[in-house]
């Protein structure tokens, strides 16, 4: 079993990562953040096997915490495993700025140094260990590594808004109706799921030990969006409660930046009311659009009620009874055949609705019949391609 530290445990990445490695029975953890003492870091630094280090500053008071946050804290760290004569694998979180000559990307390129010549280090006593091993007939320990991700703008839920984040903030400002600030909606952002974060970082605890003392690795997949769109997609996702209209969830970022954007409700706003339509035969809600799959919505029928007796050329449904009891009746419309299907809610059965066959759903039973409704295509009052015609000649 390995003993896995984690730096930052408490923040954003720290805790997905945590959450995961809690899923796995072949790891202890031990979670280090700003409330630990300095005695407690020590003590994870002289138990690890692989470590995390996902502590630093990127938000400060004052300019110089980066230094200490990131550079110096990083080196401490890799002074301590010296003394303690720990050779650990080390994943770093560095960024993309860490190519840059501001603040916060000099400290984390500093810190990204003291973790290189640790493991360079380490590399050399190995190889010296390895001289005297071979007079000795023995094997000495595998020697450090230093895993470095220079991660780019990390999304996801848990991310703190107003903080560093603009995706946070603009689906926690959006979710809750406030107002958000685009500088240049033409601006490009390179977005990272936590999600691939977090696989990332597994990925280099169960590879196979190499010798090399430092190596870079990434994230595998990226997402580009203008500040602009990142915006409009988060706007459409609130909209979406009232025109029902849902984007297409064909494109991996579409379903990562709405489970984001989920995340940041309150609880209170989890739910939201549909409205409803009545008239003599019952109610009527439509649930859900898109231009992909077409529209979803569902009706509760009286006893004796008939719905439908209409056709269409192109546009296809299906009906499913969820509750109550019903006969689904089609007609060809240039025949006089009658087609009956009997449905329960207790059976489970969808029925096709073709088209060119004139169709109805009666309500046979004593309560009310509750029925689910899928169309293929979104209904378009100039162009409904519904057409009135009894089933019942």
């Amino acid at each position: 079993m390995k003993t896995i530290l984690v730096t930052g445990s408490a923040g954003f990445i720290g805790k997905h990562l945590v959450e995961a490695l809690g899923r796995r029975q072949d790891v202890r953890v031990i979670q280090y953040d700003i409330g630990n003492t300095e005695m407690e870091l020590n003590k994870g630094l002289a138990a690890a096997d692989f470590i995390f280090h996902l502590a630093g500053v990127n938000r400060p008071d004052r300019a110089e915490e980066f230094k200490t946050g990131n550079a110096d804290f990083t080196a401490s760290i890799c002074g301590s495993l010296l003394a303690l004569g720990r050779n650990p694998t080390v994943v770093f979180s560095s960024s993309v700025q860490a190519e840059l000559d501001n603040p916060y990307g000099l400290s984390k390129r500093q810190a990204e140094a003291s973790l290189k010549q640790w493991a360079e280090a380490g590399r050399q006593e190995r190889e010296d260990g390895d001289r005297e091993s071979e007079v000795r007939g023995q094997i000495s320990e595998a020697p450090p590594r230093a895993i470095i991700f220079r991660l780019k703008n990390v999304f996801g839920k848990w991310c703190r808004p107003n903080y560093n984040s603009v995706t946070a903030t603009f689906c926690h400002n959006i979710a809750h109706d406030l107002p958000i600030t685009i500088s240049d909606p033409a601006k490009e952002l390179d977005l990272v799921y936590v999600d691939d974060v977090i696989a990332a970082f597994l990925e280099v605890l169960d590879a196979p030990q190499t010798t090399a003392p430092c190596a870079y690795a990434e994230v595998p997949r990226s997402f580009k969006v203008t500040l602009g769109e990142l915006a409009a997609r988060i706007r459409s996702f609130r909209n979406s409660r009232t025109t029902l209209v849902m984007p297409s969830f064909a494109e991996a970022f579409t379903r990562c930046l709405y489970a984001t954007y989920l995340s940041y409700l309150d609880g209170a706003d989890f739910g939201y009311n549909l409205e409803i339509k009545t008239d003599h035969r019952g109610s009527l809600a439509e649930f859900m659009k898109s231009a992909q799959f077409g529209q979803i919505f569902v009706s509760r029928t009286k006893p004796g009620i008939t719905r439908g007796n209409h056709y269409h050329h192109t546009k296809t449904e299906k009906f499913f009874v969820v509750e109550g009891e019903g006969v689904i009746r089609f007609r060809h419309i240039a025949g006089t055949e009658i087609i009956e299907h009997r449905v329960s809610g207790k059976d489970f059965k969808v029925v096709d609705i073709p088209p060119g066959y004139t169709h109805s759903i009666e309500n046979v039973g004593d309560s009310e019949m509750v029925v689910l409704f899928w169309a293929s295509e979104i209904f378009d009052p100039p162009r409904p391609d519904t057409y009135i015609m009894e089933v019942k000649q």
